[in-house]
């Protein structure tokens, strides 16, 4: 596997870690320096890398440096983990933004093969696009959930923004989404022509105020999703002390730990990335990066692997009749979670075979069993059959 093209992290920086903890995560992990250059991967369960890249902005900033993030996440003590983690360093600006992807693509890509987790903290968001693609040789469809106050969907014709990408994603071949949430959606920041646009898609949108009002009901929709993307201004300004977070209203730092950790458990996600890091944050910033990183490996080590066919054998089987349908609902012995079954057609897209189980809440069951049809089961069946 080859890492030549990531720079390593700055001297000063380790240096001055160098009288760490012991016990604290940078006397532990496994860092790419220039003295001993990129670390052994073998046995490595997550990898944390930066992209130093955001020529893509609406708005533009200075080139992202990470030295800050880096010097509060060493600092910190892990939970009680399994777990081996490295980090590879940056990658630096491409000669083009498409430079970039293609680096990001690849090592994406690379680190998944050999299950190896990545967690990326970038710059500007449509490097979410990269990442994505990392996904084109891996023989599966792909369901995207971004936390995030806009959906970014914008004009597919135009050329790809931090504003503008997930049209691309949508009508870019090879085709390979298969489903995107928005998650803290607020609707002042997204015109009625996007909003109507995620409901002809049978996308997946939450607005800030129904994800706030019961964050646990998240937890089944990052259970499906394969990538997940973080915009950094769902944040509000208060929780990160810094005017650059620009909106009163958003998740604070509880709130987005907790969808970090939701992310972290789930089996299927295969890779994180954190997007609209700015060199004007400060230090309470950067700690909250920190803790966001830190909750979402937290969430990792506690994964149950409920995705084996002999896991889903130990699931106990629910049926309920609502009209002329009988929903199929399961449940994990193991962990308590809910799965609810969806009927594909036989002439279906095979690759979608492995979304025949929908994940859901304990509360989807109760208001099916008061003749409710859950509304994501609804949009699944009708993906399939459009």
């Amino acid at each position: 596997m080859n890492l030549d093209f990531l720079s390593p992290i700055e001297s000063e920086l380790l240096e001055s870690l160098s009288g760490l903890h012991p016990q604290s995560i940078g006397a532990n992990i496994r860092v790419h320096s220039e003295r001993s250059g990129v670390p052994e991967i073998e046995g490595v369960q997550i990898a944390i890398f930066g992209i130093r890249e955001n020529r893509r902005a609406v708005k533009k900033n200075d080139t992202p440096v990470f030295t800050e993030f880096r010097e509060q996440f060493y600092r910190l003590f892990p939970g009680n983990w399994k777990l081996n983690l490295a980090d590879l360093g940056d990658i630096e600006p491409g000669a083009t933004v498409e430079d970039t992807y293609f680096a990001v693509q690849n090592l994406v890509e690379q680190l998944i093969k050999k299950d190896i987790l990545p967690i990326i903290i970038g710059g500007s968001q449509d490097l979410i696009y990269a990442q994505y693609r990392a996904y084109d040789q891996l023989d599966q469809m792909v369901s995207l959930v971004n936390i995030d106050s806009k959906f970014d969907l914008g004009d597919a014709d135009n050329p790809i923004s931090n504003q503008s990408y997930v049209g691309k994603i949508v009508v870019d071949k090879p085709y390979n989404l298969f489903n995107y949430s928005a998650l803290g959606y607020q609707t002042y920041f997204n015109s009625q022509e996007e909003i109507e646009l995620m409901e002809r898609l049978f996308f997946e949108a939450y607005r800030l105020g129904e994800v706030t009002g019961n964050i646990t009901l998240m937890e089944p929709i990052f259970r499906n999703a394969n990538l997940v993307g973080l915009d950094l201004n769902s944040v509000d300004s208060a929780s990160a002390n810094t005017a650059y977070f620009n909106s009163p209203n958003g998740f604070n730092g509880r709130e987005i730990c907790a969808l970090s950790r939701y992310a972290g458990i789930s089996d299927k996600v295969s890779s994180f990335g954190i997007y609209e890091y700015q060199n004007r944050f400060g230090s309470l910033a950067n700690t909250l990066v920190a803790q966001i990183v830190w909750y979402f490996i937290e969430g990792v080590n506690y994964r149950t692997n409920e995705n084996t066919i002999s896991a889903k054998n130990e699931f106990t089987k629910y049926q309920v009749p609502i009209d002329d349908e009988i929903l199929v609902f399961f449940k994990s012995p193991v962990s308590g979670r809910w799965w609810i079954e969806i009927p594909f057609l036989t002439n279906a897209n095979t690759k979608l075979k492995r979304h025949t189980l929908l994940p859901c809440s304990e509360e989807d069951y109760l208001e099916a069993c008061n003749q409710v049809i859950p509304e994501r089961w609804y949009k699944a069946k009708r993906k399939n059959e459009v």
